[in-house]
């Protein structure tokens, strides 16, 4: 568990500090070594995927050379500006939300290489994942806020007090159903503002989203949420005093105030974090070879929703409801199988299928006529 990676320091921009300060005695990396490295990924990505240049054919031709040049005056007056006048002098890097950044961006660029094999471009996928990821945070918050009311609002104090706990995400809090509700919402939204056909589109970035979803556990394991239940295996991990499986042990009555640490739990971020790339790599084979549009679609909601199910026998932060025996992910987990086997059966008889001696441009929405 480590909730601060490293910190950024506006004080020495261009020093890495390995121990920190005595203030902050943890990695500190300057604000100008962090934009010099922004510089660089861009450049990479330039160079590696090109320009997009103006729709108006008589517009005067956007080089590389010139991109650079405007992305590093733009790097180099704000970096100067935050520098130079910003108060706060040093901003901590949480593992939690690199993890999510590294998802982002891993995904959405993967995603860009499937995307361009039937007919859509990178940049949809690029507005696509910054709608997913803004409305899939805020979904699978609410679902946990809904979930976990009770331990989270207790002894609320105030409005100010009720919006600080309803945002914090430092103690955990987001439950995966959640933001793919909500995700799918969005994403439905999206394909109609931008006619899109949703299925086709769902078969690019699915596995994308398992990526994602590979990502995002190792973050919950850096952040000490989403803890497993008690495990004598070797390697079952431990949390120190004051972390979140710490605290919910020491208010269930299993841990003592004045104990060490947590018991050994399971990893169960790990295990997430594994099916998630397995699913990934599952799903990109699905993809590959896909014989109708939505296989993908349906694969990946098969698999992952049995993962989840067994997953949750070995988690620690999960109570049964409803007198089932089993969690409320395991509930949402069983309908959501039995309607994409369903879904599955459908589209051998019914679905669309993919001609493999052609490249087909499946994305775009068929007009009427045809």
């Amino acid at each position: 568990m480590r909730q601060i990676l490293f910190y950024v320091t506006l004080d020495h921009p261009f020093s890495i500090l390995p121990n920190g300060t005595q203030a902050h005695p943890l990695l500190q990396i300057g604000a100008g070594i962090l934009l010099l490295f922004i510089f660089c990924c861009y450049a990479l990505w330039f160079w590696k995927f090109g320009i997009k240049q103006p729709e108006d054919k008589t517009a005067k031709p956007v080089t590389l050379k010139s991109t650079l040049t405007m992305l590093a005056l733009q790097l180099a007056v704000g970096g100067t500006l935050a520098i130079l006048f910003v108060p706060v002098r040093i901003f901590p890097v949480f593992g939690y939300g690199m993890m999510l950044l590294i998802a982002f961006v891993t995904g959405a660029a993967w995603a860009g290489t499937r995307a361009v094999k039937v007919g859509a471009s990178r940049e949809l996928i690029w507005d696509l994942a910054m709608c997913i990821l803004v409305s899939g945070v805020a979904g699978a918050r609410i679902f946990y806020l809904v979930q976990k009311r009770d331990e989270v609002y207790e002894n609320v104090n105030g409005l100010q007090d009720f919006l600080f706990r309803s945002v914090n995400l430092t103690d955990g809090g987001l439950v995966f159903y959640g933001g793919m509700i909500l995700a799918t919402i969005t994403y439905f939204i999206f394909c109609k503002l931008r006619k899109v056909r949703p299925i086709s589109l769902a078969d690019v970035v699915i596995p994308s989203v398992f990526l994602g979803l590979g990502f995002g556990r190792i973050g919950c394991l850096l952040n000490g949420c989403c803890y497993g239940d008690r495990c004598d295996l070797p390697w079952a991990i431990t949390f120190p005093p004051g972390s979140v499986p710490h605290m919910a042990l020491v208010n269930l009555g299993f841990l003592s105030p004045e104990s060490l640490g947590s018991f050994p739990l399971h990893p169960s971020q790990i295990y997430s974090s594994i099916g998630g790339f397995l699913l990934a790599f599952v799903t990109a084979v699905v993809f590959r070879y896909r014989r109708r549009i939505g296989e993908v679609l349906a694969v990946g909601a098969i698999f992952y929703p049995i993962n989840r199910f067994l997953i949750e026998f070995v988690r620690g932060d999960e109570f049964t409801v409803l007198d089932t025996g089993l969690t409320p992910s395991q509930n949402v987990s069983i309908l959501i199988v039995i309607v994409a086997l369903a879904y599955l059966v459908w589209l051998e008889f019914y679905g669309e299928e993919i001609d493999p001696d052609s490249s087909p441009q499946v994305i775009p929405k068929r007009s009427k006529a045809g």
